[in-house]
Protein backbone atom coordinates (compact mmCIF):
# COMPACT_ATOMS: atom_id res chain seq x y z
CA UNK A 1 0.00 0.00 0.00
CA UNK A 2 0.92 3.60 -0.19
CA UNK A 3 0.47 6.15 2.07
CA UNK A 4 1.02 9.98 1.92
CA UNK A 5 1.46 11.71 5.38
CA UNK A 6 1.71 15.32 6.00
CA UNK A 7 2.14 17.74 9.33
CA UNK A 8 3.46 21.03 9.80
CA UNK A 9 6.92 21.16 11.33
CA UNK A 10 8.93 17.85 11.97
CA UNK A 11 12.03 17.94 14.24
CA UNK A 12 13.16 14.95 16.33
CA UNK A 13 12.45 15.53 20.02
CA UNK A 14 8.68 16.45 19.91
CA UNK A 15 5.82 14.48 21.06
CA UNK A 16 3.67 14.57 17.77
CA UNK A 17 7.10 14.42 15.70
CA UNK A 18 8.08 11.35 17.45
CA UNK A 19 4.48 9.22 17.16
CA UNK A 20 4.80 10.63 13.72
CA UNK A 21 8.00 8.73 12.83
CA UNK A 22 6.72 5.82 14.93
CA UNK A 23 3.94 5.21 12.96
CA UNK A 24 5.53 5.82 9.35
CA UNK A 25 8.53 3.47 10.26
CA UNK A 26 5.87 0.99 11.54
CA UNK A 27 4.03 1.27 8.17
CA UNK A 28 7.40 1.10 6.46
CA UNK A 29 7.93 -2.05 8.35
CA UNK A 30 4.45 -3.82 6.84
CA UNK A 31 5.98 -3.40 3.88
CA UNK A 32 3.67 0.22 2.68
CA UNK A 33 5.34 3.17 0.58
CA UNK A 34 5.61 6.22 2.73
CA UNK A 35 5.87 9.79 1.24
CA UNK A 36 5.57 12.60 3.78
CA UNK A 37 5.27 16.11 2.65
CA UNK A 38 6.27 18.83 5.05
CA UNK A 39 7.53 22.53 4.84
CA UNK A 40 10.09 21.83 7.52
CA UNK A 41 12.78 19.03 8.14
CA UNK A 42 15.25 18.92 10.95
CA UNK A 43 17.36 15.63 11.67
CA UNK A 44 17.93 12.51 9.56
CA UNK A 45 15.51 10.86 7.35
CA UNK A 46 15.13 7.06 8.13
CA UNK A 47 15.83 4.74 4.88
CA UNK A 48 12.72 4.21 3.05
CA UNK A 49 10.88 6.87 4.01
CA UNK A 50 10.26 9.80 0.99
CA UNK A 51 10.19 13.00 2.33
CA UNK A 52 9.22 16.28 0.11
CA UNK A 53 10.15 19.11 1.65
CA UNK A 54 8.02 22.22 0.91
CA UNK A 55 8.33 25.76 -0.24
CA UNK A 56 5.33 27.11 0.34
CA UNK A 57 4.45 30.96 -0.11
CA UNK A 58 3.11 32.34 3.09
CA UNK A 59 3.65 35.00 6.20
CA UNK A 60 2.40 33.81 9.05
CA UNK A 61 1.69 30.31 10.96
CA UNK A 62 -1.81 29.64 9.90
CA UNK A 63 -0.92 31.01 6.18
CA UNK A 64 1.79 28.28 6.08
CA UNK A 65 -0.87 25.38 7.32
CA UNK A 66 -3.11 27.20 4.67
CA UNK A 67 -0.66 26.53 1.98
CA UNK A 68 -0.30 23.20 3.26
CA UNK A 69 -3.40 22.28 3.05
CA UNK A 70 -3.65 22.90 -0.19
CA UNK A 71 -0.25 21.70 -1.83
CA UNK A 72 -1.22 18.16 -0.12
CA UNK A 73 -4.68 17.77 -1.58
CA UNK A 74 -2.76 19.00 -5.09
CA UNK A 75 -0.14 16.34 -4.89
CA UNK A 76 -2.80 14.00 -3.06
CA UNK A 77 -4.73 13.87 -7.02
CA UNK A 78 -1.98 13.62 -8.84
CA UNK A 79 -1.09 10.45 -7.24
CA UNK A 80 -2.59 7.38 -6.16
CA UNK A 81 -2.74 6.82 -2.12
CA UNK A 82 -4.30 4.17 -0.21
CA UNK A 83 -4.74 6.91 2.53
CA UNK A 84 -3.56 10.71 3.32
CA UNK A 85 -2.51 10.52 6.59
CA UNK A 86 -2.61 14.13 8.71
CA UNK A 87 -0.48 15.05 11.53
CA UNK A 88 -2.10 18.52 11.40
CA UNK A 89 -5.41 19.27 10.68
CA UNK A 90 -6.73 20.11 7.07
CA UNK A 91 -9.33 18.77 4.38
CA UNK A 92 -9.11 15.98 2.28
CA UNK A 93 -7.67 13.67 5.28
CA UNK A 94 -8.62 10.18 5.27
CA UNK A 95 -6.83 9.61 8.63
CA UNK A 96 -6.05 12.71 11.16
CA UNK A 97 -3.72 11.99 13.96
CA UNK A 98 -5.23 13.96 16.77
CA UNK A 99 -2.43 15.40 18.95
CA UNK A 100 -3.73 18.90 18.97
CA UNK A 101 -6.07 19.94 21.20
CA UNK A 102 -9.94 21.97 19.99
CA UNK A 103 -8.94 24.79 18.50
CA UNK A 104 -12.69 25.43 19.08
CA UNK A 105 -12.63 25.02 22.59
CA UNK A 106 -9.58 26.98 22.83
CA UNK A 107 -11.89 30.22 21.39
CA UNK A 108 -13.98 30.22 24.18
CA UNK A 109 -11.11 31.45 26.33
CA UNK A 110 -10.58 34.33 23.83
CA UNK A 111 -12.05 38.03 23.21
CA UNK A 112 -14.99 37.58 21.26
CA UNK A 113 -13.59 39.01 17.96
CA UNK A 114 -10.71 36.41 18.50
CA UNK A 115 -12.84 33.87 15.98
CA UNK A 116 -13.26 36.36 13.35
CA UNK A 117 -9.16 37.10 13.22
CA UNK A 118 -7.52 36.04 10.27
CA UNK A 119 -5.48 33.19 12.43
CA UNK A 120 -8.94 32.14 13.99
CA UNK A 121 -11.15 31.67 11.01
CA UNK A 122 -8.01 29.87 9.20
CA UNK A 123 -7.79 27.22 12.14
CA UNK A 124 -11.39 26.63 12.71
CA UNK A 125 -12.16 25.99 9.34
CA UNK A 126 -9.09 23.81 9.08
CA UNK A 127 -10.50 22.04 12.29
CA UNK A 128 -13.47 22.02 10.80
CA UNK A 129 -12.36 20.06 8.25
CA UNK A 130 -11.66 16.98 9.95
CA UNK A 131 -14.41 17.02 12.32
CA UNK A 132 -18.04 18.52 10.77
CA UNK A 133 -20.40 15.79 10.33
CA UNK A 134 -20.46 15.66 6.65
CA UNK A 135 -16.23 14.83 6.59
CA UNK A 136 -15.35 11.29 5.55
CA UNK A 137 -12.14 11.49 7.89
CA UNK A 138 -11.28 8.74 10.41
CA UNK A 139 -9.88 10.25 13.38
CA UNK A 140 -7.30 8.70 15.72
CA UNK A 141 -7.60 9.91 19.43
CA UNK A 142 -5.53 9.44 22.22
CA UNK A 143 -8.17 10.14 24.98
CA UNK A 144 -11.47 9.36 25.63
CA UNK A 145 -11.96 12.77 26.98
CA UNK A 146 -11.24 14.73 23.41
CA UNK A 147 -14.61 12.35 21.92
CA UNK A 148 -16.49 14.23 24.01
CA UNK A 149 -15.09 17.64 23.43
CA UNK A 150 -15.00 17.38 19.64
CA UNK A 151 -18.41 16.04 19.37
CA UNK A 152 -19.72 18.90 22.09
CA UNK A 153 -18.62 21.65 19.08
CA UNK A 154 -18.60 19.67 15.88
CA UNK A 155 -21.62 16.60 16.74
CA UNK A 156 -18.44 14.36 15.03
CA UNK A 157 -20.07 10.71 14.46
CA UNK A 158 -19.02 8.25 16.97
CA UNK A 159 -17.78 5.49 14.37
CA UNK A 160 -15.38 7.89 13.04
CA UNK A 161 -13.64 7.89 16.14
CA UNK A 162 -10.60 4.99 16.76
CA UNK A 163 -8.90 6.17 20.80
CA UNK A 164 -5.34 4.29 20.56
CA UNK A 165 -3.43 3.32 23.80
CA UNK A 166 -0.46 5.15 24.74
CA UNK A 167 2.95 4.78 22.90
CA UNK A 168 5.50 4.93 25.01
CA UNK A 169 9.06 3.41 23.79
CA UNK A 170 10.15 0.43 26.01
CA UNK A 171 13.52 2.20 26.22
CA UNK A 172 11.73 4.42 29.14
CA UNK A 173 11.69 1.19 30.97
CA UNK A 174 13.70 1.59 34.63
CA UNK A 175 16.25 -1.07 34.05
CA UNK A 176 17.79 -3.11 36.07
CA UNK A 177 20.90 -1.12 36.33
CA UNK A 178 19.26 2.06 37.78
CA UNK A 179 20.72 2.69 40.68
CA UNK A 180 23.61 3.04 38.27
CA UNK A 181 22.56 4.65 36.02
CA UNK A 182 21.72 8.06 38.17
CA UNK A 183 24.79 7.47 39.85
CA UNK A 184 26.51 8.29 36.17
CA UNK A 185 24.38 11.09 35.04
CA UNK A 186 24.69 12.96 38.53
CA UNK A 187 28.62 12.53 38.28
CA UNK A 188 28.52 13.81 34.50
CA UNK A 189 26.16 17.03 35.62
CA UNK A 190 27.73 17.50 39.02
CA UNK A 191 24.87 17.00 40.83
CA UNK A 192 25.61 14.90 44.48
CA UNK A 193 23.37 11.90 45.40
CA UNK A 194 21.88 13.68 48.11
CA UNK A 195 20.77 16.52 46.08
CA UNK A 196 17.16 16.73 44.50
CA UNK A 197 17.05 16.29 40.97
CA UNK A 198 13.25 18.14 39.48
CA UNK A 199 13.42 17.28 36.23
CA UNK A 200 11.12 18.63 33.48
CA UNK A 201 10.59 17.47 29.74
CA UNK A 202 9.36 19.34 27.13
CA UNK A 203 9.39 21.51 24.24
CA UNK A 204 7.20 24.66 24.26
CA UNK A 205 8.04 26.06 27.69
CA UNK A 206 5.06 27.97 28.10
CA UNK A 207 2.70 26.13 27.10
CA UNK A 208 4.43 22.61 29.65
CA UNK A 209 4.28 25.37 32.20
CA UNK A 210 7.94 26.43 32.67
CA UNK A 211 7.30 29.74 34.67
CA UNK A 212 5.22 27.99 37.33
CA UNK A 213 7.75 25.19 37.76
CA UNK A 214 11.01 27.82 38.30
CA UNK A 215 7.93 29.35 40.81
CA UNK A 216 7.47 26.89 42.80
CA UNK A 217 11.20 25.82 42.85
CA UNK A 218 12.21 29.43 43.96
CA UNK A 219 9.27 29.31 46.94
CA UNK A 220 10.92 26.30 47.86
CA UNK A 221 11.61 26.22 51.81
CA UNK A 222 15.77 27.33 52.00
CA UNK A 223 15.78 24.28 53.40
CA UNK A 224 15.24 22.10 50.58
CA UNK A 225 15.78 24.56 48.25
CA UNK A 226 19.47 24.42 48.91
CA UNK A 227 19.26 20.79 48.42
CA UNK A 228 18.31 20.81 45.06
CA UNK A 229 18.51 21.43 41.05
CA UNK A 230 16.11 22.09 38.38
CA UNK A 231 16.87 20.43 35.09
CA UNK A 232 14.41 21.43 32.20
CA UNK A 233 14.64 19.42 28.78
CA UNK A 234 13.20 20.49 25.48
CA UNK A 235 13.27 22.48 22.25
CA UNK A 236 11.78 26.59 22.64
CA UNK A 237 13.84 29.83 23.62
CA UNK A 238 15.67 29.96 27.06
CA UNK A 239 16.22 33.47 26.93
CA UNK A 240 12.98 34.61 28.60
CA UNK A 241 13.80 31.98 31.02
CA UNK A 242 16.68 32.66 31.78
CA UNK A 243 15.90 36.39 32.58
CA UNK A 244 12.90 34.86 35.05
CA UNK A 245 15.67 32.53 37.06
CA UNK A 246 17.45 35.63 37.45
CA UNK A 247 15.01 37.46 38.38
CA UNK A 248 13.90 34.85 40.85
CA UNK A 249 17.45 34.36 42.41
CA UNK A 250 18.05 30.67 41.07
CA UNK A 251 19.93 31.29 37.89
CA UNK A 252 22.80 28.72 39.60
CA UNK A 253 20.44 25.86 40.72
CA UNK A 254 18.71 25.31 36.81
CA UNK A 255 20.31 24.17 33.92
CA UNK A 256 18.59 23.87 30.38
CA UNK A 257 19.07 21.36 27.68
CA UNK A 258 18.22 21.44 23.94
CA UNK A 259 16.42 18.61 22.97
CA UNK A 260 18.29 15.18 23.89
CA UNK A 261 18.58 11.62 22.79
CA UNK A 262 19.13 10.52 25.97
CA UNK A 263 15.68 11.16 27.84
CA UNK A 264 15.46 7.72 29.73
CA UNK A 265 18.57 8.19 31.75
CA UNK A 266 17.50 11.50 32.78
CA UNK A 267 14.17 10.01 34.42
CA UNK A 268 16.25 7.20 35.98
CA UNK A 269 18.38 9.93 36.86
CA UNK A 270 15.67 12.55 39.17
CA UNK A 271 13.32 12.35 42.22
CA UNK A 272 10.34 13.63 40.39
CA UNK A 273 8.96 13.93 37.02
CA UNK A 274 7.35 18.19 37.11
CA UNK A 275 4.68 18.64 34.36
CA UNK A 276 2.25 22.02 35.56
CA UNK A 277 1.48 22.64 31.87
CA UNK A 278 -0.93 25.07 31.11
CA UNK A 279 -2.78 22.63 28.33
CA UNK A 280 -1.22 19.08 27.47
CA UNK A 281 -3.47 16.90 24.86
CA UNK A 282 -1.89 13.88 26.47
CA UNK A 283 1.22 14.19 27.87
CA UNK A 284 3.15 11.28 27.15
CA UNK A 285 6.12 11.97 29.30
CA UNK A 286 3.83 11.43 32.55
CA UNK A 287 3.79 7.48 31.32
CA UNK A 288 7.45 7.35 30.43
CA UNK A 289 8.25 8.83 34.04
CA UNK A 290 6.21 6.01 35.57
CA UNK A 291 7.89 3.21 33.74
CA UNK A 292 11.29 4.79 35.32
CA UNK A 293 9.81 4.25 38.40
CA UNK A 294 9.47 8.06 38.57
CA UNK A 295 7.39 9.83 40.58
CA UNK A 296 5.16 12.64 39.01
CA UNK A 297 3.54 15.80 39.69
CA UNK A 298 1.22 17.53 37.26
CA UNK A 299 -2.03 19.60 36.64
CA UNK A 300 -5.04 17.59 35.90
CA UNK A 301 -5.55 19.26 32.94
CA UNK A 302 -2.93 16.57 30.77
CA UNK A 303 -4.66 14.37 29.17
CA UNK A 304 -3.09 11.35 30.59
CA UNK A 305 -3.23 12.69 34.15
CA UNK A 306 -5.52 9.84 34.93
CA UNK A 307 -3.38 7.45 34.56
CA UNK A 308 -1.34 9.00 37.55
CA UNK A 309 -4.48 8.72 39.30
CA UNK A 310 -4.84 5.32 39.02
CA UNK A 311 -1.68 3.98 39.25
CA UNK A 312 -1.30 6.14 42.50
CA UNK A 313 2.30 7.31 40.82
CA UNK A 314 2.53 10.96 42.17
CA UNK A 315 0.03 13.71 42.62
CA UNK A 316 -2.08 15.94 40.50
CA UNK A 317 -2.34 19.69 40.79
CA UNK A 318 -6.05 20.57 40.69
CA UNK A 319 -7.69 22.78 38.11
CA UNK A 320 -7.97 26.16 38.36
CA UNK A 321 -4.70 26.00 39.12
CA UNK A 322 -3.37 28.45 41.71
CA UNK A 323 0.55 28.77 42.19
CA UNK A 324 0.50 28.33 45.89
CA UNK A 325 -1.12 25.23 45.51
CA UNK A 326 1.84 24.27 43.64
CA UNK A 327 4.20 25.56 45.52
CA UNK A 328 3.20 23.54 48.77
CA UNK A 329 2.80 20.36 46.49
CA UNK A 330 6.81 20.44 45.22
CA UNK A 331 7.85 20.86 48.56
CA UNK A 332 5.67 18.32 50.25
CA UNK A 333 6.53 15.77 47.65
CA UNK A 334 10.15 16.32 47.66
CA UNK A 335 10.29 15.11 51.64
CA UNK A 336 7.62 12.75 51.70
CA UNK A 337 8.58 9.06 52.35
CA UNK A 338 5.83 7.93 50.07
CA UNK A 339 7.81 9.17 47.08
CA UNK A 340 9.15 5.80 46.79
CA UNK A 341 6.02 3.85 46.66
CA UNK A 342 4.75 6.33 43.88
CA UNK A 343 7.93 5.36 41.58
CA UNK A 344 6.65 1.85 42.33
CA UNK A 345 3.33 1.79 41.59
CA UNK A 346 3.72 3.81 38.44
CA UNK A 347 6.30 1.28 37.32
CA UNK A 348 4.03 -1.92 37.84
CA UNK A 349 1.07 -0.17 36.46
CA UNK A 350 3.14 0.17 32.98
CA UNK A 351 3.92 -3.45 33.08
CA UNK A 352 0.43 -4.47 34.01
CA UNK A 353 -0.96 -2.42 31.05
CA UNK A 354 -0.86 -1.65 27.87
CA UNK A 355 0.88 1.52 27.51
CA UNK A 356 3.49 0.90 24.69
CA UNK A 357 1.30 -0.70 21.65
CA UNK A 358 -0.03 2.78 19.80
CA UNK A 359 2.23 2.76 16.43
CA UNK A 360 1.26 -0.36 15.33
CA UNK A 361 -2.53 0.05 16.63
CA UNK A 362 -2.42 3.27 14.53
CA UNK A 363 -0.81 1.29 11.60
CA UNK A 364 -3.41 -1.50 11.79
CA UNK A 365 -6.44 1.44 11.22
CA UNK A 366 -4.78 2.83 8.69
CA UNK A 367 -4.21 -0.05 6.96
CA UNK A 368 -7.61 -1.96 7.73
CA UNK A 369 -10.43 1.11 8.03
CA UNK A 370 -12.04 2.34 4.56
CA UNK A 371 -13.35 5.84 4.92
CA UNK A 372 -16.65 6.37 4.11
Amino acid sequence: MKFAFTLIKYFPFGGLQRDFMRIAETCLKHGHEVDVFTPYWQGEIPEKLNVTVLKLKALSNHGRRLALAREVRRRSRNNRYDAVVGFSKMAGLDYYYAADSCFAERVQSKPFWYAITGRGRAYLALEKAVFAPGSHTQILLLTEKDREVYQHFYATPSDRFHVLPPGIARDRLAPPDLRETRHQLRRELGIPVDTHMILMVGSGFRTKGTDRAMRAFAALPETIRRQAVLVIIGRDNFRPFHRLARRLGIVDQITFFHGRDDIPRFLFSADILLHPAYRENTGTVLIEAMAARLPVLATDVCGYAGYITRADAGRLIPTPFHQETLNQMLADMLTDPQRTKWGENGWRYVNRNDVFSMPEKAAEIIEGVRPC
